[in-house]
Parts: structure tokens; C-alpha cells; sequence
């Protein structure tokens, strides 16, 4: 998972190399916000719902905030028509967002969401003014911002640009990422991993848990055992779930590799691929919830109208 943002910068850039990335720096940011009782917002543009997966892989249930308010997921058509409104009227729409936070209780703003789309209209936004317009904003009140200027959707030009502009990025050090399947750590002997596994990236895989075993081999983490965070991984063909089963078959005894948070169907494809019959490998299966674009919306509506 990213590390949380320093508690004194509140604008922040991140440039996902991968949509598992954005999905995951994105809800660590939101969730941050929901703990400490700002009210936070996403701008959808075709992403919303690959970031309500993620919250709902990390455990964070918004259903709640979306009936109180806490969470606005702003539709994609009114994200797109802000982003082409004039430069100065978004200036008095922040500082009116940041009003009714602070009136309706909460103790300030956080948002993020996809802009690329200010990219694909004439006439739309020009997103280094709107940032420095941003930057002011934030500066002036209880208002923080996460901007994404994703590889896939932003020329290399503007990210330069942009990066020079922000004062600070969440540091990104995945152990892979190949744009299907990210596995980051989350602790000494823990890793997750989020996306597809299949031929392309299995002996990626493969690699990066051999190295991870070999360190709780030696006694140097884990006491034993490496844990797998699966919540996120969305599919395994095959030949993936039999090359998990082996490296735990091919474990000491005194090793265990522990699958924790799996979804029924990547569990049950494990357990046909012999999962049950490998004594050094666990697995724990959670089932998820989570919403899609439109549901949330109607929770949010419904919240309003109470």
C-alpha cells in the first residue's frame, strides 16, 4: 500500500504507471480522509469504478459516508463540464465546496479524480493554470488535493510539467508492475498482489515470491511465514494457481506461505489446482461487497433526500 502523504503537504501529485496503481494511491488517499473527518470527493471519468473496487479490497466500506455525505462521488458529467468552465469560476466553486464541508461538519475537503478529459476538447481547461489555481486554494484553506497524471492517459511532456508544479509525490516502489499486475509490500514479510496473473507475468511472480521465501527461509522476516494479500488479484489462469501451489509444496516444513483475503473464485480455481493437498500453504478466503458507479450514486442521492 502507499505511503500515507507527510501531514503538512496537502498537494499532491501522483503518476501511476499502471491503473493498479492509481486504484491504489487513490484509495489510500480517500481513506485517509474518511478517518480524519474531512469529507473527501472523486471526480469520475471512467474510474470510479475501478476505485470503489479498491476500497472495498482494503476493507473500507463508504456506504456509510455516501448516505451522510462524507464521500461525493461527482458524476462523469459534471466532472467533464467543470473542466471546462472558466479558469475563475473554479476558483469561488472550490471555496464554496470548502464551505459546505465545514458547515455540514466535517473538518475540511480532500478530492481527487480523473482529469484527462480537459486534454481531449478544445477549450478546455489549461491544467498547469488550473493547478496553480489549486495550489492557492490549498494553501488558503482546509483543503487537500490528490491530481493523477497517469502514464496512460498523459503525455510524458505534461507529467514533466506537472511534476515540477507539485510540491510533493507519494513514493512508489512496487516489487512488479507490469501494467496487469502490481505486487507491492505492505510489511516485512507481507506483499500484495493486485490485477490478473497469467503467462505473461507468472515467472515474474514466481521471482519475486522465491526471493520473499527465501528471506523467511533464513529467519530474517516472518517468523515463518509469508503472507500474500490476494484481495485485489482478480483473476489467475491455470498455470498461475499451480505455480503458487508448488512453491508452497516445495517449502520446508517449518515455512508457510498464506494466501489471506482471496475471492471465492481465485480459491476455489486453488483448490482444483491441488491447494487442499500442499499442508504448507493457507488460505483464507473474504468475501467483498463492493459497489459499482451507479449504486453509489443511488446511496448518495437516496442520503440527500432523508
Amino acid at each position: 500500500m502507499t505511503a500515507p502523504v507527510e501531514e503538512a503537504v496537502r498537494h499532491v501529485l501522483t503518476v501511476p504507471v499502471s491503473d493498479e496503481q492509481l486504484a491504489e494511491d487513490v484509495a489510500v488517499f480517500l481513506a485517509e480522509g474518511l478517518v480524519a473527518g474531512e469529507r473527501v470527493a472523486y471526480f469520475d471519468d471512467d474510474t470510479a469504478d475501478l476505485v470503489l473496487s479498491r476500497l472495498a479490497d482494503d476493507g473500507v466500506d463508504v456506504t456509510g459516508p455516501l448516505r451522510s455525505g462524507q464521500f461525493q462521488l461527482v458524476p462523469q458529467e459534471f466532472t467533464r463540464a467543470a473542466l471546462h468552465a472558466p479558469i475563475d469560476e473554479l476558483a469561488g466553486l472550490m471555496e464554496q465546496n470548502v464551505g459546505d464541508a465545514l458547515g455540514a461538519g466535517w473538518s475540511g475537503l480532500r478530492f481527487s479524480g480523473q482529469m484527462d478529459h480537459g486534454l481531449r476538447r478544445p477549450g478546455g481547461v489549461v491544467l498547469d493554470e488550473y493547478d496553480r489555481l489549486l495550489d492557492e486554494a490549498v494553501r488558503a484553506h482546509p483543503l487537500r488535493a490528490l491530481c493523477v497524471y497517469d502514464h496512460l492517459r498523459y503525455p510524458d511532456d505534461l507529467i514533466a510539467t506537472m511534476r515540477a508544479l507539485h510540491p510533493a509525490e507519494p513514493p512508489a516502489a512496487p516489487l512488479h508492475d507490469d501494467s496487469l499486475l502490481r505486487i507491492t509490500t505492505t510489511g516485512p514479510a507481507r506483499v500484495r498482489l493486485a490485477g490478473e496473473i497469467d503467462h505473461a507475468n507468472r515467472p515474474q511472480v514466481r521471482r519475486v515470491l522465491a526471493r520473499l521465501i527465501d528471506k523467511v527461509v533464513r529467519g530474517e522476516v516472518g517468523e515463518g511465514t509469508l503472507t500474500a494479500d490476494l484481495s485485489a488479484l482478480r483473476f489467475v489462469d491455470v498455470a498461475g494457481a499451480v505455480s503458487l501451489v508448488h512453491a508452497a509444496d516445495e517449502l520446508p516444513v517449518s515455512v508457510l506461505l498464506r494466501l489471506e483475503n482471496l475471492r471465492p473464485g481465485v480459491a476455489r480455481l486453488l483448490e482444483r489446482c491441488g491447494a487442499g493437498f500442499a499442508p504448507q500453504l493457507e488460505l483464507v478466503v473474504r468475501e467483498r461487497h463492493p459497489l459499482c458507479t451507479a449504486d453509489a450514486l443511488g446511496l448518495a442521492a437516496g442520503g440527500q433526500g432523508a
